[in-house]
């Protein structure tokens, strides 16, 4: 199970930030896998552009949230955690790397990494926010061709030194980059999106260890890729496949029953799946009960398993 430590102020305010440090000590004590934080850098006003969400507990979603949401460093925050925890995955969720340059990202990242002693694990994503991109001067239309750049940065960056590369985006020459990653082959990574569209399938190819879609990915999709990794000489098998509770909420001000919300993880089971996002905020609302719900979480998909 990884508990999504996101998007839970509900239960926490956005500047209390050590409170989220001890969930994910609580959740690991439960017998948690993983905790996963997202990021934005900064939020305008396409955030809201659709509308905001029914329930403040809801997933932020491109257009569904107040742009005042409060986003603070994943990484920096990831990095607090590694220094309480031991066994418990850091999940980077949703890390915008076409905002950042390759080298100072692949510093970042590196050093969580050995601070964790590997257990970091990165999606690194494009995301929605034409304001976003606009505010730090990065040009929207090409974040997609950044980050399969950047990709091929990374993996040069993680395996030799030194390390030249000259491409669309980023040029430089005999970079020396010390210490490398606590592995070999850098952070795992897993990739993920609304729709398996051609770029997404070939990223999760060439550099995918899990595949952590936008909601229920179609048949359609999983064939896609399934074709998509078969030519590089890998399987679907290969990859972890990563689903979640999917809360259903009474009316816009009350929080989703647990039960009804698990009772489909033996289908997900079924299908592959092998990990599952919880966010404790959609379920309780007191903020010292994070640890008491981990368990519970634990003990009920002990008993559907």
């Amino acid at each position: 199970m990884l508990l999504i430590l996101s998007e839970n102020w509900t239960m926490a305010d956005g500047r209390d930030l050590p409170t989220l440090v001890r969930w994910a000590r609580e959740a690991e004590d439960a017998g948690f896998d993983a905790v996963m934080i997202s990021e934005h850098v900064v939020l305008g006003p396409d955030a809201g552009a659709d509308g905001l969400m029914t329930n403040p507990r809801e997933y932020a979603l491109p257009g569904n949230q107040d742009p005042a949401t409060p986003w603070p460093s994943s990484l920096m925050l990831l990095s607090a955690i590694a220094s309480v925890t031991t066994r418990i995955r850091l999940v980077a969720g949703a890390v915008l790397a076409p905002l950042r340059h390759p080298l100072l990202l692949a510093r970042e990242l590196g050093t969580l990494d050995l601070l964790s002693e590997g257990r970091l694990v990165v999606q690194p994503t494009v995301s929605w926010s034409r304001d976003e991109y606009a505010a730090l001067g990065v040009p929207f239309a090409q974040r997609g061709r950044i980050l399969d750049e950047q990709l091929a940065v990374l993996a040069l960056l993680w395996r030799q030194t030194p390390v030249s590369h000259s491409g669309e985006f980023f040029s430089f020459k005999d970079v020396y980059f010390e210490p490398k990653a606590f592995g070999p082959d850098g952070p795992r990574m897993w990739f993920g999106g609304q729709h398996m569209h051609p770029r997404l399938a070939a990223r999760i190819r060439d550099h995918g260890h899990g595949f952590h879609p936008l909601g229920t990915p179609t048949p359609a999709d999983l064939a896609t890729l399934s074709t998509v990794l078969a030519g590089a000489g890998r399987d679907l098998a290969d990859l972890e496949l990563i689903g979640g509770l999917r809360a259903t909420f009474p009316d816009a001000t009350s929080p989703a029953d647990l039960g009804e919300a698990m009772a489909d993880l033996p289908d997900q089971l079924a299908a592959g799946y092998t990990t599952f996002c919880v966010k404790p905020g959609q379920f309780i609302d007191d903020p010292a009960g994070v640890g008491p719900f981990c368990r519970e979480v634990i003990r009920r998909a002990e008993a559907l398993a």
